[in-house]
């Protein structure tokens, strides 16, 4: 019953600043798996996160079409596998990638919705889509891990689409993921409030 009390605050609890509410279902799955609290808060500080950057960017350029609630829903659910590897909650591996993807296929998500779960650590993949790197780049970022080569990716397809210089694009970026990650100590402590 504790490991449910927790899950339970991991998933609701108060956070200053506030979290945004999960899409729909996953925390009926979180529940049903059941997942370890701290893999439940992880889930809900990196889809605020990706939140983030999915207003930013709609905002920014709105003729880059994206599918918003794709980023939410692949940010809420992209470490779902560590419910079953939970040694990869607090250690290297990427079981849990493929893991979480037939997890969520095998609870009546859909293809587009699970691949997020497989993709979230492959951002150097031909092909890979814009929302994807906002899932990756939200995953890295929550903590404050800044990585230049997966930041450089969403610039160039933010300038494509905007029709601007990629460097001003990488300026107004780098603002909003410095400012993102200047709350990274708060995340983490909520984070680690919650047991494994």
């Amino acid at each position: 019953m504790a490991g449910s009390d927790a899950l339970t605050r991991a998933l609701d609890a108060p956070a200053d600043p506030p979290l945004r509410v999960l899409p729909p279902g996953v925390g009926e799955l979180l529940r049903e798996l059941p997942a370890p609290p701290r893999l439940a808060a992880h889930l809900r500080l990196v889809h605020d996160v990706a939140g983030q950057l999915a207003d930013w960017l709609t905002a920014y350029c709105p003729g880059l079409p994206f599918a918003r609630a794709a980023v939410l829903f692949g940010a809420a659910t992209h470490d779902v596998g560590k419910a079953v590897h939970t040694a990869e909650l607090s250690g290297p591996g990427s079981a849990h990638e493929d893991t979480g993807r037939a997890l969520l296929l095998a609870h009546g998500f859909s293809e587009d919705q699970a691949r997020f779960a497989a993709t979230h650590a492959t951002w150097a993949t031909p092909g890979i889509s814009v929302e994807e790197l906002l899932v990756s780049t939200a995953d890295k970022v929550w903590k404050g891990k800044r990585v230049p080569g997966l930041e450089d990716l969403p610039v160039g397809r933010i300038a494509e689409a905007a029709g601007t210089e990629p460097w001003a694009v990488f300026l107004d970026l780098d603002e909003v993921l410095g400012r993102i990650a200047d709350g990274a100590d708060r995340r983490l402590a909520f984070q680690a409030s919650f047991p494994l």
